[in-house]
């Protein structure tokens, strides 16, 4: 109860509309309803079940840029705002999972989002320092930049519950708890005052959630090793895959027939994990010093 408590009280003060009390009411009577919460909590935690009401969401269309056409629907993001009482549940859940992951070395440890300890900083840090020593020792660096269409939308839910119980050792009422954490989802689109129709989601992990992109690390963890299968350098951040790797001048044109192999991989293994790559925004970029510069691959990717 008191882990309930606390977690109330750390919650920031959001609400939504399918709270039955705004978040700066829950939390001036938490004392009060502290035991309620606890036992619905460990009520579902036990049973492996996590209840319908709690599983609806309100979609909120968020322009992913300023300067790009609100009228085309590629350029909204969309955030599910969910109830605060099943996100503080969510709370509860993944600080347990992610103590249990830290614990068994289980983590990706090339992937910097949602993370204690890493961040975009990080991720840009460990790239850079990579690259400037290539360059320092005279070598020529490829960065390749990759990106996902609706990543987080497309998260095939056999595929998660799958890879959680061979990957990572979830098995039990555990398992069956995000067996049912992912299945009979359901959301509408609200902007103002106006909402759509209920639908049923078969697929993906809600963003704007606490343990949506928790899970969708965990479903992409195996692109690092399949990268470095390729003896290249991996580093993720959320959706976001950077592939980078070295080689002396003369060597530009292997590295560049490795590179055009690993992305054919990857992009193999994404349509397989029904993921789909956005070549339209992947970047190639390479690097060198002023002098070296000539040296460069001036055949296209």
């Amino acid at each position: 109860m008191k882990e309930v408590t606390a977690a109330v009280r750390a919650l920031p003060d959001k609400s939504c509309a399918l709270d039955p009390l705004p978040t700066a009411q829950l939390k001036a009577v938490v004392d009060i309803i502290a035991p309620f919460l606890a036992e619905l909590f460990n009520r579902s935690l036990a049973s492996g079940f996590v209840p319908e009401v709690f599983k609806a969401a309100y979609i909120t269309p968020l322009l992913k840029k300023s300067d790009i056409d609100p009228a085309d629907v590629r350029s909204y993001r969309p955030i599910s705002n969910l109830s605060v009482v099943f996100k503080l549940l969510e709370r509860l859940v993944a600080r347990q999972l992610l103590d249990y992951l830290n614990k068994s070395g289980l983590l990706p440890w090339l992937q910097s989002a949602y993370r204690v300890g890493h961040s975009t900083e990080t991720a840009v840090l460990k790239v850079l320092s990579d690259i400037l020593l290539a360059i320092d020792s005279g070598d020529l660096s490829a960065l390749v930049l990759l990106d996902l269409s609706a990543a987080y939308d497309t998260v095939d839910h056999d595929i998660l519950i799958r890879r959680l119980k061979t990957s990572y050792g979830l098995s039990g009422m555990v398992l069956q708890w995000f067996q049912t954490y992912l299945v009979g989802r359901s959301q509408c689109i609200r902007t103002g005052l106006s909402a759509s129709l209920l639908t049923l989601i078969v697929c993906g992990v809600p963003q704007g959630s606490v343990l949506g992109p928790i899970l969708f690390l965990l479903y992409t963890a195996e692109l690092i090793l399949l990268i470095r299968g390729h003896s290249l350098c991996p580093h993720l951040y959320a959706d976001d895959t950077q592939i980078y790797g070295f080689c002396r001048p003369s060597a530009s044109l292997e590295l560049q027939n490795t590179i055009t192999n690993c992305v054919d991989n990857v992009t193999r293994w994404m349509r397989s994990n029904r993921l789909q790559l956005n070549t339209a925004k992947t970047e190639i970029l390479w690097s060198t010093t002023g002098r070296r510069s000539h040296q460069l691959p001036q055949l296209p990717l």
